[in-house]
């Protein structure tokens, strides 16, 4: 099977899954407990919160159950905890649903959003970003590589457009961490980051940042420093952790994204919509005159596994957001697919997709031609 949908979630490593199980046999102990079993399991999880601000050069940890959590208490428990400053928060129409529904969530509370729009190449622009920060902006909540088509925002810039004003920058780094990494000059106030997007678990993230605190979304027993009550999760801790350490860009990423790219260009039906300048371990396109779905059973029955766009909305009938955001052409909005590399990923893969591709194109227009 090759498997193309890394975006969606990602094969555990080995190293990681024997870091989980390890960490429930010899540390299941609550690590707010005062006894010695405790004791090491706590001790566990600071080790693992310690390696994760080192490696993504942040100052505190919060452990979540993954990023949906992580975005949801970045902008409710920013924006509640600073609202003494304003009321105005800045993001895109580009989002993950997971940003684009908080930020709803506080619309509805009374809080202003901006949401910037994008350009054909799925771009916000920077003059609009910088036109709409004002005194009452307290948030600023774009992300990294968009889930989608592997566009990339340009962190370094953001940053220091908003340097000037008192707003905060979050970024979900959901889909960049291990792929292409963060500028560690220019880590922002608060990042998201998922596990299972970095071949680790599901069920495990954090919300990582600097010099501040978010308000809490959860209440309880005022675990993780307050910020995040509920008994921590040490396993996922450790595992995540490990996944991290072992997450490295792959140098051979961009020379496949290529390969690919000149591969679809034969063919005058399909529309690259990941511009050049996208993250090389995304690639949407979208083939016209078909629906994404039939292209992806298309595949699966050759053994290939690709997404429709976002899994977190690929059984949703509806155009994603983000491909009528970026006015992909009509012909073409309803035959998006989304192929996204991962660690297992191989040259071979690369080369038995294009063959089972061919055939799957094959049968499709076949189909079609004789229909008509």
């Amino acid at each position: 099977m090759i498997y193309f949908d890394n975006s969606a979630t990602t094969k555990p490593k080995k190293e990681v899954l024997e870091t989980f199980m390890k960490a429930s046999e010899e540390y299941y102990g609550n690590p707010a407990s005062l006894h010695k079993i405790g004791n090491d399991a706590e001790n566990l999880l600071e080790s693992a919160r310690k390696q994760i601000a080192q490696l993504l050069n942040m100052k505190r940890i919060v452990f979540t159950s993954g990023g949906t959590e992580s975005n949801n208490l970045a902008l409710i428990g920013t924006a509640t905890a600073y609202r003494h400053r304003g009321s105005h928060v800045i993001s895109a129409v580009t989002e993950h649903a997971s940003v684009l529904k908080t930020l709803d969530e506080l619309e509805s509370r009374g809080f202003e959003i901006t949401r910037l729009s994008v350009d054909k190449a799925g771009q916000i622009d920077l003059d609009e970003l910088k036109a709409s920060l004002r005194n009452d902006t307290i948030l600023v909540s774009l992300m990294h590589v968009n889930n989608e088509t592997g566009v990339i925002n340009p962190l370094s810039e953001i940053k220091k457009i908003i340097s000037s004003t008192r707003a905060f920058l979050h970024t979900d780094a959901v889909q960049s961490i291990g792929k292409i990494g963060l500028d560690p000059q220019n880590t922002p106030d608060l990042l998201t980051l998922s596990a299972h997007k970095i071949h680790g678990l599901k069920g495990g993230g954090i919300l990582a940042f600097n010099n501040f605190q978010p308000e809490p979304i959860i209440y309880g027993g005022g675990q993780e420093a307050g910020i995040r009550s509920g008994t921590v999760a040490v396993p996922h801790a450790a595992a995540l952790a490990k996944a991290l350490r072992l997450a490295q860009p792959n140098p051979l990423f961009p020379e496949w994204n290529r390969s690919l790219r000149e591969f679809f260009s034969t063919f005058d039906d399909i529309m690259i919509i990941s511009p050049d300048s996208a993250a090389p371990h995304i690639l949407s396109l979208a083939l016209s005159g078909v629906t994404g779905e039939v292209l992806v059973s298309g595949l699966q029955d050759e053994a290939v596994i690709v997404s429709t766009s976002s899994a977190c909305s690929s059984k949703n009938t509806e155009t994603s957001h983000v491909i009528d955001a970026m006015n992909v052409p009509p012909v073409f909005r309803d035959g998006v697919i989304r192929i996204s590399f991962g660690a297992f990923t191989t040259q071979q893969d690369i080369m038995d997709f294009q063959h089972a591709f061919k055939k799957v194109h094959r049968i499709i227009k076949g189909v079609r031609k004789n229909e008509n």
